[in-house]
Parts: C-alpha cells; sequence; structure tokens
C-alpha cells in the first residue's frame, strides 16, 4: 500500500546526509559521446526467486536497481545466503552514480552491507523507510559502518534526480511493505520504467485504484521491466476489506490465543491488527527480531502510532487472558530459527501451542519454500485444532499481481520493449507468452538469464552473445566468497554419504604398519554394527600401506606412480631382497594416502554401493 510521507518532515541532513553527500552528479556529455547505447545487465533475480540486481550502464555511468540476497536452496548445505557476483564492476566504482532501492524486502536489500564496502559506499537512493532499514542491516554488519552511508532520501513521488546521463524519477506501486516505489530511468536512447515488486490491488471504499495510464506518455521508447512472479496465477485476487473481514472474524471468535504468522516487513498488516486489538480490548505481543526492528522504525517515521497499552513483551503472554491474547510472530516461510519454527518445535522460552490456539498464516509461500512451509502445518495440525491459510480462507493479499495485473500494466503502459524479470525462466518465459498474446512482436521481448547484456541503441536492441559474470557467491558466517564450487561439493558429499577417516602409524624404517589402523566414521555406517566391514577394511589398509611404503620407498621422493617394480614383476620376491636397500629412503605419505583414498573408496563402495569421503592420516613414526 502506497504511504504519504506526511508524519514527520523529512530532510537529508536529518538522516545522517552533509550537504556534500547531496550532491547529486550532473550529466557529463563527454562522458557518453563514445558509446550511445544502453546496456542493462541483470546481476541476478532472473533465474531465481531472489538475488535482485540490476546494473543500467551509458557510457561511463552506471546506476543500480537493489542489491537482494537469495536463500540457500537445499544443495547449499552450511550457506547462510547467496549474494549477486559484482566482477563486472570491478574497476568501474567511480562510474557507480547511484545505487536505487526499490523496497525494504530482503531479496532486494539483503546485500546492501557486502556490496556497498565493496564498491566503496555509492550514493544510496531510496524512500525512508526502505533506506532506514538499509542503514540497520549495514550496521549489524559492522557496528558504525552506516556513518560512511551517503543517503538520499525520496522525499516526495515528483522528486526528479539527475545521475550522469540518467534522468531519475518515480512513480507510485502497490506492494506488501511500505514505501515500495516504481522507478523511470530515462537515457538518450530509451525510458526504463522498473516497479520493482508490485500487484494490482482492487479500487475499495478505503483505497483508490492506480491508474498507470500516465506512464505510457513518457518519452520514447519505453522498456518496461516487470516482474513476473504471478505469470502463472489465474485466480482472482481478494480486496484488502475482505482479507481483514476474515482475519478480524478468525480473531474474534477464536476460543483461546491468537497466533499470527506472518512477514516481519508487512507492517500494514502488523498495524491493522494492533488497531484491531486496541478496539476490543486484547494485547499484542510481538516476536521476532526483524519485526519488532521494522515497526520501531515504522513508529519513528511516524507510519504507525500505536495505542498506549496495546504492546505487552512476549515474556508477560502468559498475564493475559488466552482469548484476548494475539502473538504476532515470524517464521511463515518455516524459517528454522523463525519465533513460529521455534514454538512449533517446542523451544520457545514463552509459548507452547495448546489445542485451543488459533494459527493464521498471514503470507504467501515463497516460491521454493513449499517443503518447509507444509512440514511446519504438519506440525501445527498436530498440536492445535484451529489452523488456517490461504488454502482454506482468504487471510492475505500477495504482493505480486497474477496474469490479469501483468495484462493490465502492459495494456495501460503501452511499452515499446518488454523484459520480464524477477523469477525462475519459467515465470520469465510464461509472462513474455502474455506480451505475445496481447500482439507484442517477439523482437520487442526480452527474455534474460542473470548476467544476459541487453543493449538499446538509436538503431537497434539485441541481447548479445556474452554474457558477465553471475556465478555463486555464498555467505558462510563471516566469509564471503570463500565457500566456493569444490567446498560446496564436499559438504554434499558429506551429506549424502558420509566421512571415513583411517588413521594409521608407518614405521619409516619397514615401511611397516605399527598396531592396527583407527578408523572413524561419521554419516557411514555404524561401527558398531558392522564390525566384520571393519575388519576387512583394516586388513586391506595393512595392505596398501605396506605395499605402497616399498613402492615409494624404491621410488625416492619421485611422485611418479610407476614407483619400484621388482624384476619379473613379482612382488612376492620383494620379501627376498634386503629391506636395507630401502631404509635410507623416506616413506612418500602423499603417495600413500592417495592410494588409500582411492583403493578403500573403491573396496567400501563394492561392499556397500556408497562413496564416503575418505579422510587417510599417514603418521610416521
Amino acid at each position: 500500500m502506497e504511504q504519504k510521507i506526511n508524519p514527520v518532515k523529512l530532510n537529508n541532513t536529518q538522516y545522517g546526509m552533509s550537504k556534500k553527500q547531496q550532491i547529486i552528479t550532473k550529466p557529463n556529455q563527454n562522458n557518453y559521446k563514445g558509446d550511445n547505447s544502453l546496456k542493462i545487465i541483470p546481476l541476478g533475480g532472473c533465474e531465481e526467486v531472489g538475488r535482485n540486481m540490476t546494473i543500467f550502464e551509458y557510457g561511463q555511468d552506471i546506476v543500480i536497481l537493489d542489491m537482494g540476497l537469495q536463500f540457500p536452496e537445499e544443495d547449499m548445505p552450511g550457506v547462510d545466503f547467496v549474494i549477486p557476483n559484482t566482477e563486472y564492476l570491478k574497476g568501474k566504482e567511480k562510474n557507480i552514480r547511484g545505487v536505487i532501492f526499490s523496497h525494504g524486502h530482503l531479496d532486494h536489500i539483503g546485500a546492501a552491507p557486502i556490496l556497498l564496502k565493496k564498491l566503496n559506499n555509492p550514493q544510496i537512493i531510496g524512500r525512508p523507510l526502505t533506506l532506514e532499514m538499509v542503514k540497520h542491516r549495514v550496521e549489524d554488519f559492522d557496528k558504525n559502518s552506516s556513518k560512511k552511508l551517503k543517503t538520499l532520501y525520496i522525499q516526495d513521488l515528483k522528486q526528479k534526480i539527475n545521475l550522469g546521463a540518467f534522468n531519475l524519477s518515480f512513480f507510485q506501486i502497490d506492494h506488501s511493505v511500505m514505501d515500495a516505489v516504481g522507478v523511470i530511468l530515462e537515457t538518450p536512447v530509451g525510458t526504463i520504467l522498473h516497479p520493482g515488486d508490485w500487484t494490482v490491488e482492487k479500487s475499495t471504499d478505503s483505497k483508490k485504484f492506480i491508474d498507470y495510464s500516465h506512464l505510457s506518455k513518457l518519452k520514447r521508447p519505453t522498456i518496461l521491466m516487470l516482474e513476473s512472479l504471478g505469470a502463472l496465477v489465474s485466480k482472482e485476487s481478494v480486496t484488502e476489506e475482505e482479507m481483514l473481514a476474515n482475519l478480524y472474524m478468525l480473531i474474534s471468535n477464536a476460543p483461546g490465543r491468537t497466533i499470527v504468522a506472518t512477514f516481519s516487513s508487512q507492517i500494514e498488516r502488523i498495524k491493522q491488527i494492533i488497531e484491531f486489538a486496541y478496539k476490543t480490548n486484547r494485547k499484542v505481543a510481538l516476536d521476532g527480531f526483524s519485526m519488532k526492528l521494522n515497526i520501531e522504525l515504522a513508529q519513528k517515521l511516524g507510519y504507525v502510532k500505536i495505542p498506549k497499552g496495546v504492546i505487552i513483551p512476549i515474556d508477560k503472554a502468559h498475564t493475559c487472558t488466552d482469548n484476548k491474547l494475539i502473538i504476532i510472530c515470524t517464521g511463515a516461510q518455516g524459517e528454522e530459527k523463525a519465533a513460529l519454527s521455534r514454538i512449533v518445535a517446542g523451544n520457545h522460552k514463552f509459548v507452547k501451542i495448546k489445542k485451543e490456539d488459533t494459527v493464521i498464516f498471514s503470507s504467501s509461500v515463497i516460491p521454493g519454500n513449499e517443503r518447509t512451509v507444509q512440514r511446519v502445518k504438519d506440525n501445527l495440525y498436530r498440536l492445535s485444532d484451529n489452523v488456517y491459510h490461504s488454502d482454506i480462507i482468504d487471510v492475505h493479499i500477495s504482493g505480486h499481481s497474477n496474469i490479469e495485473g501483468i495484462k493490465y500494466m502492459l495494456r495501460e503502459i503501452k511499452p515499446d520493449y518488454f523484459i520480464p524479470v524477477y523469477g525462475n525462466h519459467f515465470f520469465l518465459k510464461e509472462a513474455a507468452k502474455i506480451a505475445y498474446n496481447l500482439g507484442f512482436r517477439k523482437d520487442k521481448v526480452f527474455v534474460p538469464d542473470n548476467g544476459s547484456v541487453i543493449k538499446f541503441s538509436s538503431e537497434k536492441a539485441e541481447i548479445l552473445k556474452d554474457k558477465v559474470p553471475v556465478n555463486y557467491v555464498f555467505v558462510d558466517g563471516l566469509g564471503v566468497g570463500d565457500v566456493g564450487e569444490v567446498v560446496l561439493r564436499d559438504r554434499q558429499m558429506l551429506a549424502e554419504d558420509g566421512m571415513f577417516v583411517i588413521v594409521a602409524a608407518v614405521d619409516t624404517a619397514t615401511g611397516k604398519v605399527k598396531g592396527s589402523p583407527d578408523i572413524i566414521s561419521r554419516g557411514f555406517v555404524y561401527l558398531r554394527e558392522n564390525k566384520e566391514l571393519l575388519s576387512q577394511t583394516r586388513k586391506k589398509v595393512i595392505e596398501i600401506i605396506e605395499k605402497s611404503s616399498m613402492r615409494a620407498q624404491g621410488n625416492g621422493n619421485n611422485n611418479n606412480n610407476d614407483g619400484f617394480r621388482p624384476i619379473n614383476g613379482d612382488i612376492n620376491k620383494m620379501s627376498s631382497i634386503n629391506s636395507q636397500k630401502f631404509v635410507s629412503e623416506p616413506i612418500n605419505a602423499t603417495y600413500i594416502k592417495d592410494e588409500i583414498r582411492n583403493k578403500i573408496g573403491d573396496f567400501l563402495f563394492a561392499k556397500t554401493e556408497r562413496r564416503p569421503m575418505i579422510l587417510p592420516v599417514v603418521i610416521e613414526v
């Protein structure tokens, strides 16, 4: 829902921006005399849901829209999240005229703390709540680093900003977070329209329908980049009044406590529930760090006014009569550490689910989260007799439009070119089909991949053959990019077949194994129940080491795998050869470990048809 910025008087200095930082880049004709083409390069968001970031480049001027993260997929064990790859911008940092943030969802601002620093903190532009969210996320990553940010707050949608070759302006949109804004970038060869994430909400008594027809009058040619998550949704959306009526009815009829799980960014929804609680003499407990932080920011900016006494701390929830308490929490996507997941798992300090509790999922399922959400629902149905979600009753309005909404935008804006974005490839292709059915020519619709370079000039428009680097950059703990494909492959292997550690002491004088090798198995087999396999493996290890050490000694320090071969190739004759011949040569531990890894790997696969990670340890004594 679009919010007017009336509650507080905003100015850039008030929000930590000096007059020096408020300087807008002036156009420099010399910047783009040599290259009169516009390049649009999505670094993420065009092959997945999340990691949204797009580069707009004209001559020596670069503007960036959003810096989002992608949550890890099932084949990314241990990864916290994934961020866009900015290798293309290396050496071009000084050309970045501004980074625009369309709204405050993590798939649009989540990578900002890492990427802004990496790009030498270019100027950032956005609505007040969005930039405050960015600042807090930057501060969480690196204390006091938000002071280095060069922030420009959009105080009015009529505001116009010059960023070198780009003239930036804005338009109103509907989305599920306050302060979402559509972006217009006018260049000498075309005008880009990008609403970020968006939906088309119906006109109601309390809300006016947004008219986009004025965007059809912008300087031609126009290029519409449209989020496409709704390209397969034919279901007619409900109005906000209908959704709220259902929500209030469920709360009013709840026999016990009401637990509402929603996104932390659904500030408007949280505000509406708080106002209803106040009117019906109920108390509200908020649970979830990000949710409480977002409400505090909205209060600071004057977007939310909470009546005194209606909010209580979660640790005081037990003091309320059950049917007079509403708990609003995070975890509607099944996030492991979120409040709802902890409540369901029985790990929450202050809340335990009761049979008479009413649990409401006031959220949609983000594509890719279906399994985790279903798991949470299954467990909730075991614990509570009153679970509600959008498959049963309309208790949520999606922030993303449907097929009819995409048609509406295309008809109203009438762009010369259409670029569907934001979603897996099949979403984008389905959005393109919608345009074709409305009469768009195929040469006027571009379906990009991450890294695609879409080039517009006064002569033609095309997708170039070469792409820019967009391989995954994984964030794991404090590490950024240090977990690559090799490490991830090792983690996947460990997760699938476990590991098998072999520790053996080898006499350097004789090449014989001293004692019995120690074996440690994790995630492969339970050793106590596989004693025969363990015994066979030990014998095999001893055999491999003693043969390998003699070969390695005979070959000296040379890693050549041919090693020492006795006359006529008879390995048994080695026992009759004076072993003192090899004593002066050190054993080749690297060669021995490679032999153990390869041959024990084959041996275990033959016995179990599993390939654990073999970790041999050779101790020279």
